[in-house]
Protein backbone atom coordinates (compact mmCIF):
# COMPACT_ATOMS: atom_id res chain seq x y z
CA UNK A 1 0.00 0.00 0.00
CA UNK A 2 2.77 2.77 0.81
CA UNK A 3 4.10 1.93 -2.32
CA UNK A 4 0.71 2.42 -4.02
CA UNK A 5 0.39 5.88 -2.30
CA UNK A 6 4.13 7.16 -2.96
CA UNK A 7 3.56 6.22 -6.63
CA UNK A 8 0.29 8.76 -6.33
CA UNK A 9 2.06 11.16 -4.76
CA UNK A 10 4.71 11.51 -6.93
CA UNK A 11 2.45 11.28 -9.68
CA UNK A 12 0.60 14.00 -8.62
CA UNK A 13 3.86 16.38 -7.53
CA UNK A 14 5.06 15.55 -11.12
CA UNK A 15 8.07 14.08 -9.32
CA UNK A 16 10.11 11.69 -11.71
CA UNK A 17 9.79 8.16 -9.71
CA UNK A 18 11.49 5.17 -11.22
CA UNK A 19 9.61 3.06 -12.90
CA UNK A 20 9.35 -1.18 -11.53
CA UNK A 21 11.20 -2.62 -13.81
CA UNK A 22 9.48 -4.76 -16.75
CA UNK A 23 10.63 -8.21 -15.01
CA UNK A 24 9.42 -7.02 -11.67
CA UNK A 25 6.03 -5.65 -13.35
CA UNK A 26 5.90 -8.73 -15.71
CA UNK A 27 5.57 -11.29 -12.16
CA UNK A 28 3.53 -8.68 -10.78
CA UNK A 29 0.55 -8.88 -13.68
CA UNK A 30 1.07 -12.69 -14.17
CA UNK A 31 0.53 -13.41 -9.96
CA UNK A 32 -2.33 -11.53 -10.28
CA UNK A 33 -3.65 -12.42 -13.37
CA UNK A 34 -3.36 -16.17 -12.07
CA UNK A 35 -4.89 -14.97 -8.77
CA UNK A 36 -8.10 -14.02 -10.45
CA UNK A 37 -8.00 -17.13 -12.72
CA UNK A 38 -8.20 -19.22 -10.01
CA UNK A 39 -10.55 -17.22 -7.88
CA UNK A 40 -13.14 -17.41 -11.22
CA UNK A 41 -12.71 -21.41 -11.11
CA UNK A 42 -13.55 -21.58 -7.86
CA UNK A 43 -16.86 -19.35 -7.94
CA UNK A 44 -17.82 -21.92 -10.98
CA UNK A 45 -17.27 -24.45 -9.11
CA UNK A 46 -19.08 -23.98 -6.32
CA UNK A 47 -21.90 -22.17 -8.60
CA UNK A 48 -21.79 -26.22 -10.09
CA UNK A 49 -22.30 -27.41 -6.94
CA UNK A 50 -25.02 -24.77 -5.95
CA UNK A 51 -27.05 -26.43 -9.31
CA UNK A 52 -26.74 -29.74 -8.05
CA UNK A 53 -26.80 -30.10 -4.53
CA UNK A 54 -30.08 -29.59 -2.43
CA UNK A 55 -33.60 -31.35 -1.42
CA UNK A 56 -33.15 -33.05 -4.50
CA UNK A 57 -29.55 -34.36 -5.59
CA UNK A 58 -29.09 -33.85 -9.76
CA UNK A 59 -25.91 -34.91 -11.01
CA UNK A 60 -22.92 -32.75 -12.61
CA UNK A 61 -23.39 -33.95 -16.28
CA UNK A 62 -26.84 -33.33 -15.99
CA UNK A 63 -26.88 -29.88 -14.28
CA UNK A 64 -24.26 -28.98 -17.13
CA UNK A 65 -25.73 -30.35 -19.83
CA UNK A 66 -29.13 -28.92 -18.87
CA UNK A 67 -27.27 -25.15 -18.87
CA UNK A 68 -25.88 -26.19 -21.83
CA UNK A 69 -29.04 -26.21 -24.19
CA UNK A 70 -30.90 -23.70 -22.18
CA UNK A 71 -27.93 -21.14 -23.31
CA UNK A 72 -27.91 -22.78 -26.55
CA UNK A 73 -31.52 -22.91 -27.54
CA UNK A 74 -31.22 -26.03 -28.85
CA UNK A 75 -30.31 -29.69 -27.47
CA UNK A 76 -27.01 -29.83 -27.88
CA UNK A 77 -26.62 -32.39 -25.50
CA UNK A 78 -29.13 -35.30 -25.66
CA UNK A 79 -31.88 -34.64 -22.81
CA UNK A 80 -31.93 -38.35 -21.19
CA UNK A 81 -32.92 -36.66 -18.02
CA UNK A 82 -36.16 -36.26 -16.37
CA UNK A 83 -37.94 -33.25 -17.25
CA UNK A 84 -38.08 -32.34 -13.61
CA UNK A 85 -34.73 -31.89 -13.12
CA UNK A 86 -34.85 -28.44 -15.80
CA UNK A 87 -37.50 -26.96 -13.75
CA UNK A 88 -35.19 -27.45 -10.53
CA UNK A 89 -32.61 -25.98 -12.28
CA UNK A 90 -33.29 -23.41 -14.53
CA UNK A 91 -36.01 -22.08 -12.70
CA UNK A 92 -35.04 -22.43 -9.15
CA UNK A 93 -31.29 -22.83 -8.55
CA UNK A 94 -30.11 -20.97 -11.44
CA UNK A 95 -31.44 -17.77 -10.46
CA UNK A 96 -30.78 -18.57 -6.67
CA UNK A 97 -26.79 -19.03 -7.51
CA UNK A 98 -26.84 -16.07 -9.37
CA UNK A 99 -28.56 -14.13 -6.37
CA UNK A 100 -26.06 -15.74 -4.04
CA UNK A 101 -23.22 -14.58 -6.05
CA UNK A 102 -24.32 -10.89 -6.89
CA UNK A 103 -25.19 -9.95 -3.49
CA UNK A 104 -21.89 -11.81 -2.20
CA UNK A 105 -19.94 -9.40 -4.71
CA UNK A 106 -21.60 -6.49 -4.03
CA UNK A 107 -21.42 -6.39 0.05
CA UNK A 108 -17.94 -7.61 -0.06
CA UNK A 109 -17.12 -4.83 -2.60
CA UNK A 110 -19.18 -2.29 -0.02
CA UNK A 111 -17.64 -3.19 2.67
CA UNK A 112 -13.78 -3.00 1.38
CA UNK A 113 -15.16 0.43 0.54
CA UNK A 114 -15.91 1.69 3.70
CA UNK A 115 -13.00 0.23 5.64
CA UNK A 116 -11.27 2.78 3.13
CA UNK A 117 -13.57 5.84 3.84
CA UNK A 118 -13.46 5.46 7.61
CA UNK A 119 -9.88 3.98 8.13
CA UNK A 120 -11.31 1.40 10.08
CA UNK A 121 -10.74 -2.25 9.15
CA UNK A 122 -13.57 -3.76 11.29
CA UNK A 123 -16.26 -1.42 9.42
CA UNK A 124 -18.71 -3.38 7.24
CA UNK A 125 -21.40 -2.41 5.43
CA UNK A 126 -23.87 -2.55 8.14
CA UNK A 127 -22.00 0.60 10.22
CA UNK A 128 -24.45 3.17 9.23
CA UNK A 129 -27.33 1.06 10.13
CA UNK A 130 -28.24 0.81 6.78
CA UNK A 131 -29.12 -2.89 6.79
CA UNK A 132 -31.01 -1.89 10.16
CA UNK A 133 -33.30 0.53 8.39
CA UNK A 134 -33.67 -1.62 5.14
CA UNK A 135 -35.19 -5.15 7.58
CA UNK A 136 -37.58 -2.34 9.82
CA UNK A 137 -39.08 -0.87 6.33
CA UNK A 138 -39.45 -4.59 5.08
CA UNK A 139 -41.24 -5.29 8.55
CA UNK A 140 -43.67 -2.33 8.73
CA UNK A 141 -45.05 -3.59 4.99
CA UNK A 142 -45.75 -7.00 6.56
CA UNK A 143 -47.23 -5.86 9.64
CA UNK A 144 -49.92 -4.06 8.04
CA UNK A 145 -50.60 -6.10 5.07
CA UNK A 146 -49.03 -3.11 2.50
CA UNK A 147 -47.88 -5.78 0.53
CA UNK A 148 -50.06 -4.87 -2.69
CA UNK A 149 -47.44 -5.62 -5.67
CA UNK A 150 -46.62 -8.51 -4.21
CA UNK A 151 -42.67 -8.82 -3.22
CA UNK A 152 -41.35 -5.35 -5.10
CA UNK A 153 -43.75 -3.39 -2.17
CA UNK A 154 -41.58 -5.40 0.22
CA UNK A 155 -38.46 -4.39 -1.67
CA UNK A 156 -39.22 -0.89 -2.38
CA UNK A 157 -40.07 -0.18 1.17
CA UNK A 158 -36.98 -2.03 2.49
CA UNK A 159 -35.01 0.12 0.15
CA UNK A 160 -36.88 3.27 1.46
CA UNK A 161 -36.36 2.42 4.78
CA UNK A 162 -32.31 2.09 3.87
CA UNK A 163 -32.33 5.52 2.47
CA UNK A 164 -34.38 6.94 5.38
CA UNK A 165 -31.82 5.51 7.63
CA UNK A 166 -29.03 7.20 5.63
CA UNK A 167 -30.61 10.24 6.16
CA UNK A 168 -31.02 10.42 9.98
CA UNK A 169 -27.50 8.95 10.48
CA UNK A 170 -26.21 11.74 8.40
CA UNK A 171 -28.28 14.04 10.05
CA UNK A 172 -27.11 12.92 13.86
CA UNK A 173 -23.59 12.74 12.47
CA UNK A 174 -23.08 15.99 11.08
CA UNK A 175 -21.44 18.91 13.30
CA UNK A 176 -19.98 22.18 11.95
CA UNK A 177 -21.02 21.61 8.79
CA UNK A 178 -18.66 18.27 8.85
CA UNK A 179 -18.82 14.52 9.34
CA UNK A 180 -16.25 12.40 10.93
CA UNK A 181 -15.80 8.66 10.35
CA UNK A 182 -16.07 8.06 14.20
CA UNK A 183 -19.42 10.63 14.47
CA UNK A 184 -20.81 8.06 11.28
CA UNK A 185 -19.73 4.42 12.97
CA UNK A 186 -21.28 6.13 16.59
CA UNK A 187 -24.57 7.25 15.11
CA UNK A 188 -24.85 4.03 12.62
CA UNK A 189 -24.57 1.90 15.83
CA UNK A 190 -26.93 4.12 17.64
CA UNK A 191 -29.55 3.45 14.91
CA UNK A 192 -29.04 -0.16 14.53
CA UNK A 193 -30.31 -0.58 18.13
CA UNK A 194 -32.96 1.70 17.55
CA UNK A 195 -34.29 -0.16 14.75
CA UNK A 196 -33.69 -3.28 16.12
CA UNK A 197 -35.92 -2.41 18.99
CA UNK A 198 -38.39 -1.38 16.95
CA UNK A 199 -38.56 -4.48 14.58
CA UNK A 200 -39.11 -6.35 17.60
CA UNK A 201 -42.00 -4.34 19.06
CA UNK A 202 -43.89 -4.31 15.79
CA UNK A 203 -43.42 -8.12 15.59
CA UNK A 204 -44.18 -8.83 19.44
CA UNK A 205 -47.69 -6.21 18.40
CA UNK A 206 -48.98 -8.20 15.28
CA UNK A 207 -52.09 -10.05 15.48
CA UNK A 208 -50.75 -12.60 12.54
CA UNK A 209 -48.65 -15.28 14.40
CA UNK A 210 -47.11 -16.25 11.54
CA UNK A 211 -45.24 -12.91 11.12
CA UNK A 212 -41.95 -13.25 13.64
CA UNK A 213 -41.45 -16.88 11.24
CA UNK A 214 -41.34 -14.96 8.25
CA UNK A 215 -39.48 -11.96 9.77
CA UNK A 216 -37.10 -13.83 11.37
CA UNK A 217 -36.00 -15.54 8.22
CA UNK A 218 -36.10 -12.67 6.23
CA UNK A 219 -33.72 -10.74 8.73
CA UNK A 220 -31.71 -13.36 8.51
CA UNK A 221 -31.18 -13.23 5.43
CA UNK A 222 -31.80 -15.66 2.42
CA UNK A 223 -31.91 -16.40 -1.36
CA UNK A 224 -34.55 -18.66 -1.23
CA UNK A 225 -37.14 -16.19 -3.03
CA UNK A 226 -34.75 -15.58 -5.80
CA UNK A 227 -36.54 -15.06 -9.75
CA UNK A 228 -35.69 -14.44 -13.02
CA UNK A 229 -37.56 -11.36 -12.60
CA UNK A 230 -35.95 -9.88 -9.96
CA UNK A 231 -32.32 -10.22 -10.72
CA UNK A 232 -32.34 -7.12 -12.70
CA UNK A 233 -31.93 -4.70 -10.21
CA UNK A 234 -29.36 -6.29 -7.96
CA UNK A 235 -27.64 -6.88 -10.96
CA UNK A 236 -27.78 -3.26 -12.41
CA UNK A 237 -26.41 -2.24 -8.70
CA UNK A 238 -23.47 -4.43 -8.60
CA UNK A 239 -22.23 -3.45 -12.26
CA UNK A 240 -23.05 0.38 -11.82
CA UNK A 241 -21.74 0.69 -8.36
CA UNK A 242 -18.60 -1.55 -8.65
CA UNK A 243 -17.53 0.15 -12.43
CA UNK A 244 -18.22 3.88 -9.60
CA UNK A 245 -15.99 2.08 -7.13
CA UNK A 246 -13.56 1.47 -9.56
CA UNK A 247 -13.55 4.87 -11.01
CA UNK A 248 -12.71 5.91 -7.59
CA UNK A 249 -9.89 3.50 -6.96
CA UNK A 250 -6.78 5.81 -6.82
CA UNK A 251 -8.89 8.50 -4.42
CA UNK A 252 -9.67 4.99 -2.06
CA UNK A 253 -5.78 4.61 -2.33
CA UNK A 254 -4.84 8.00 -0.92
CA UNK A 255 -7.96 8.46 1.21
CA UNK A 256 -5.97 5.06 3.07
CA UNK A 257 -3.02 7.16 3.37
CA UNK A 258 -4.74 9.58 6.28
CA UNK A 259 -6.85 12.45 5.67
CA UNK A 260 -4.07 14.79 6.16
CA UNK A 261 -2.04 13.75 2.94
CA UNK A 262 -4.94 12.67 1.12
CA UNK A 263 -6.25 16.76 1.30
CA UNK A 264 -2.60 17.92 0.42
CA UNK A 265 -3.16 15.87 -2.67
CA UNK A 266 -5.78 17.89 -3.87
CA UNK A 267 -8.91 15.58 -2.31
CA UNK A 268 -11.68 17.18 -1.27
CA UNK A 269 -12.17 14.77 1.83
CA UNK A 270 -15.77 15.60 3.01
CA UNK A 271 -17.07 16.06 0.04
CA UNK A 272 -15.48 12.26 -1.37
CA UNK A 273 -17.04 10.46 1.71
CA UNK A 274 -20.42 11.45 1.82
CA UNK A 275 -20.62 10.31 -2.29
CA UNK A 276 -19.08 7.50 -1.59
CA UNK A 277 -21.24 6.67 2.07
CA UNK A 278 -24.24 7.57 -0.29
CA UNK A 279 -22.97 5.11 -2.50
CA UNK A 280 -22.81 1.83 -0.62
CA UNK A 281 -25.86 3.06 1.28
CA UNK A 282 -27.48 2.45 -1.59
CA UNK A 283 -25.82 -0.65 -3.04
CA UNK A 284 -26.43 -2.33 1.19
CA UNK A 285 -29.91 -1.24 1.06
CA UNK A 286 -30.52 -2.98 -2.71
CA UNK A 287 -28.99 -6.37 -1.27
CA UNK A 288 -30.59 -6.07 1.55
CA UNK A 289 -34.33 -5.88 -0.01
CA UNK A 290 -33.45 -9.21 -2.60
CA UNK A 291 -31.84 -10.97 0.17
CA UNK A 292 -32.36 -9.69 4.34
CA UNK A 293 -29.71 -9.27 5.98
CA UNK A 294 -26.24 -11.01 5.53
CA UNK A 295 -23.59 -10.19 7.66
CA UNK A 296 -19.99 -10.18 8.02
CA UNK A 297 -19.53 -10.90 4.63
CA UNK A 298 -18.11 -7.33 4.15
CA UNK A 299 -16.23 -7.53 7.22
CA UNK A 300 -13.80 -10.45 6.90
CA UNK A 301 -13.88 -11.15 2.94
CA UNK A 302 -11.32 -7.28 2.04
CA UNK A 303 -9.49 -8.81 4.80
CA UNK A 304 -8.44 -12.16 3.09
CA UNK A 305 -8.17 -10.47 -0.17
CA UNK A 306 -5.78 -7.64 0.70
CA UNK A 307 -3.59 -11.06 2.22
CA UNK A 308 -3.85 -12.45 -1.58
CA UNK A 309 -3.34 -9.49 -4.11
CA UNK A 310 -2.38 -6.41 -1.90
CA UNK A 311 -3.93 -3.15 -0.41
CA UNK A 312 -4.09 -1.27 -4.09
CA UNK A 313 -7.83 -0.25 -4.85
CA UNK A 314 -7.76 -0.94 -8.63
CA UNK A 315 -6.48 -4.72 -8.12
CA UNK A 316 -8.51 -5.77 -4.73
CA UNK A 317 -11.74 -4.48 -6.06
CA UNK A 318 -12.42 -7.42 -8.73
CA UNK A 319 -11.01 -9.93 -6.73
CA UNK A 320 -12.70 -9.04 -3.63
CA UNK A 321 -16.21 -9.35 -5.70
CA UNK A 322 -14.98 -12.94 -6.90
CA UNK A 323 -13.89 -13.96 -3.56
CA UNK A 324 -17.61 -12.50 -1.99
CA UNK A 325 -19.55 -14.58 -4.36
CA UNK A 326 -17.60 -17.01 -3.59
CA UNK A 327 -18.62 -17.14 -0.15
CA UNK A 328 -22.10 -16.30 -0.46
CA UNK A 329 -22.50 -18.94 -2.96
CA UNK A 330 -20.68 -21.48 -0.77
CA UNK A 331 -22.64 -20.49 2.35
CA UNK A 332 -26.00 -20.60 0.82
CA UNK A 333 -25.16 -23.63 -0.31
CA UNK A 334 -24.22 -25.02 3.50
CA UNK A 335 -27.57 -23.54 4.63
CA UNK A 336 -29.36 -25.57 2.15
CA UNK A 337 -27.41 -29.17 2.83
CA UNK A 338 -26.76 -28.94 6.43
CA UNK A 339 -29.73 -29.84 7.72
CA UNK A 340 -31.65 -31.01 4.47
CA UNK A 341 -34.88 -31.21 3.64
CA UNK A 342 -34.95 -28.35 5.44
CA UNK A 343 -32.78 -25.09 4.81
CA UNK A 344 -30.73 -22.51 7.77
CA UNK A 345 -31.07 -18.86 7.13
CA UNK A 346 -27.63 -17.69 5.00
CA UNK A 347 -27.03 -15.13 7.85
CA UNK A 348 -27.02 -17.99 10.45
CA UNK A 349 -24.05 -19.49 8.12
CA UNK A 350 -21.80 -16.53 7.86
CA UNK A 351 -22.49 -15.28 11.01
CA UNK A 352 -20.76 -18.51 12.39
CA UNK A 353 -17.84 -17.76 10.04
CA UNK A 354 -17.39 -14.03 10.84
CA UNK A 355 -18.68 -13.82 14.46
CA UNK A 356 -15.13 -16.14 15.27
CA UNK A 357 -13.16 -14.48 12.48
CA UNK A 358 -13.88 -10.64 13.86
CA UNK A 359 -13.14 -11.51 17.32
CA UNK A 360 -9.85 -12.98 16.15
CA UNK A 361 -9.40 -9.44 14.13
CA UNK A 362 -10.07 -7.69 17.90
CA UNK A 363 -7.78 -9.91 19.50
CA UNK A 364 -5.32 -9.06 16.96
CA UNK A 365 -5.48 -5.90 17.40
CA UNK A 366 -5.39 -5.59 21.14
CA UNK A 367 -1.83 -7.47 21.03
CA UNK A 368 -0.13 -5.42 18.98
CA UNK A 369 -1.45 -2.44 20.26
CA UNK A 370 -3.46 -1.30 16.51
CA UNK A 371 -6.03 1.37 16.78
CA UNK A 372 -8.47 1.79 13.72
CA UNK A 373 -8.50 5.11 12.62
Amino acid sequence: MLGVLRSTRAEHEGAVVPAPSVPEERRSLLSYGLAMVLLACLLLVLMLAGLMLGSVQVPAQTALGVIVNAVAGTEIVPATWRGVYETIIIETRVPRVILAAVVGATLAATGMTIQAIVRNPLAGPSILGVSSGAATGAVIVMRWGLISLGAFTLYFSAFAGALATLIIVFWVARSGGQMTPTRLVLAGIAMSSVLSALTSLLVLTSPDPQLAARVLFWTLGGFGSAQWKLLPLPIAALVIGLGLMLVQARRLNLLMAGDESAAALGLNINRFRQVMFVLTAALTGVMVAVSGVIGFVGLIVPHIVRFLVGADHRRALPAVALVGASFTVGADLVARTLISPLELPVGIVTALVGGPFFIWLLRRDAKTGERPA
